[in-house]
């Protein structure tokens, strides 16, 4: 059979893999395919153009022309190059299936001589194996220098919002605009007073949206807030790395927000009656679960109206039957007001206390140096960790999910002891200026104890004791948190000691060294 009863396809294809970025356009494949058919004296009846990879089976056009040919519409196909038909081994089995049943009688290339003969399909063998391996390789190459950038440090991806990817440097850098307000949509879900909307609201009124032009959906929003990437970390592979690239988030910020995260993540019913004042201020002391207020109408008899207001545990601890009764809100407001007011300082005492804190500036340099080389031997220890972990990762000692969540716990571990020790160390004397602010609102506590207002006192009590608080036997205690405790005992000390004792062996004002 001569060309002239020939039928050919005219296939044009270019994807846009890495591999392919040099390879002709396709207008210049069609122009010049057309040019050698004319020349040829080729029979085209179809021209058929696809931007698709042919590294995986699977193109729709490929696989239409193949079953055209297989009814007899066409016996030959002009391609540029055997590689624009086939790099994967199914579609160049296919191929010379064909010209073995003799449904395709004819390839041609301006680029490759082809012969549908045993030594002519011998040949397109090779170079449709040779298409293949160059794709394997490439793909490995890839998947190699992708690894060794990990290893360095180097994310191989692109960059999260608030950084951008450096075209120069082929790093990752902080995007000086956006950084500041990624920075400010985390400390307000620290808080813990707003939800995802309000973090997509704030995000767009600074302009931070979708690649649409919306506004961030809540799931990109919890996204942005879980991950790693803004301490200095990265995941890559289901892995965390270490990154080089400058954090923009304190891990004791971030900690906090997947805190936030996961209570906000718990499902949450409707309680029956309305959350009062002093609830989430307190807990059980019996079982430490949650109290909680409801108010009640109590109808008598005589048809008088009574309303109240009780606290009383939540119970909700299975495993404890909470004997705890409840108590009137009455009552524990004079219990709460009574407690804020052990903390509020005479003028002369503030003063004093002012003196003692500046005292205590000097004597916290020697505590500060303990810590940080205490720190600095848990993040040698941590290292030798992950090297111990890596090695028994790849002496297949250790499966693959326990080496990636291992290393994952001891990568933040030595995160957070780098920012606790850099704090610490850039931040030792900072503690002055809040415990000033402090001695000034304790200056106020007796006001805010004498008015009605329960949110201020609720506020109030919130930062002197934390979640310290505990109500047991319808009676509330707590231990204060720093710097109040220190307030409590060196204003016990001032009111019992003489003058003379009073900045004399004294326990410091500043905080003490933290422990690990």
């Amino acid at each position: 059979m001569n060309m002239e009863q020939h039928k050919f396809f005219l296939y044009a294809r270019k994807s846009t893999d890495v591999e392919d970025k040099q390879v002709r356009s396709i207008e210049d494949q069609i122009a010049e395919l057309r040019a050698f058919a004319e020349q040829e004296n080729l029979k085209i009846i179809d021209v058929l153009i696809e931007k698709q990879s042919a590294k995986i089976p699977g193109r729709p056009i490929f696989n239409e022309m193949l079953d055209k040919v297989e009814r007899g519409e066409a016996n030959g196909i002009l391609a540029w190059h055997a590689d624009r038909l086939a790099r994967n081994s199914v579609d160049g089995g296919r191929i010379i299936y064909l010209l073995d049943t003799e449904k395709l009688a004819s390839l041609k290339f301006p680029t490759l001589w082809f012969e549908n003969t045993p030594q002519g399909k011998f040949m397109l063998n090779i170079v449709f194996g040779q298409s293949k391996y160059y794709v394997d390789s490439l793909s490995e190459n890839t998947k190699r220098g992708l690894r060794q950038k990990v290893k360095r440090g180097e994310y191989p991806g692109p960059a999260p919002i608030g950084y951008i990817n450096d075209s120069r440097t082929k790093t990752v850098v902080v995007d000086r605009k956006k950084s500041k307000i990624i920075r400010g949509a985390f400390e307000l879900y620290a808080e813990g007073n707003s939800r995802l909307e309000d973090i997509s609201d704030f995000l767009a009124q600074r302009e931070i949206l979708s690649r649409g032009g919306k506004r961030i959906h809540k799931t990109r929003a919890t996204f942005i807030l879980s991950n790693p990437f803004y301490t200095g970390l990265f995941r890559y592979s289901k892995e965390l790395h270490e990154g080089k690239h400058e954090p923009i988030i304190a891990k004791k910020i971030f900690d906090k927000v997947q805190e936030v995260l996961k209570q906000r993540g718990r499902p949450h019913h409707k309680t029956k009656y309305e959350p009062q004042d002093y609830c989430g201020l307190m807990k059980c002391g019996t079982c430490e679960m949650s109290i909680t207020g409801e108010y009640r109408v109590k109808k008598q008899k005589n048809g008088n109206v009574h309303d109240y207001i009780y606290y009383h545990c939540t119970k909700k601890n299975k495993a404890v039957k909470c004997p705890e009764p409840c108590i009137r809100q009455e009552e524990l407001d004079k219990q709460i007001s009574s407690l804020l007011q052990k903390f509020s300082l005479r003028a002369d005492w503030a003063e004093k206390l002012l003196e003692m804190a500046e005292k205590d500036k000097a004597a916290s340099a020697q505590s500060v140096s303990a810590f940080v080389l205490e720190s600095q031997n848990q993040i040698c220890a941590i290292q030798v960790k992950l090297q111990r972990l890596l090695d028994g990762y790849l002496e297949q000692d250790i499966e693959r999910e326990i080496y990636r969540e291992q290393k994952a716990v001891l990568l933040s571990e030595k995160k957070s002891l780098d920012e606790k020790m850099a704090r610490i160390e850039q931040k030792q004397n900072d503690w002055l200026e809040p415990m000033r602010e402090w001695i000034k609102v304790a200056s106020t506590l007796v006001k805010i104890a004498r008015d009605s207002n329960l949110l201020q006192k609720k506020v109030a009590a919130k930062e002197i004791f934390g979640s310290n608080l505990r109500l047991a036997s319808r009676a509330v205690r707590g231990e204060p948190v720093f710097p109040y405790l220190s307030v409590l005992r060196a204003a016990e000390s001032i009111g019992q000691k003489t003058e003379s004792l009073i900045l004399v062996g004294l326990l410091g004002l500043g905080p003490r060294t933290p422990t690990l």
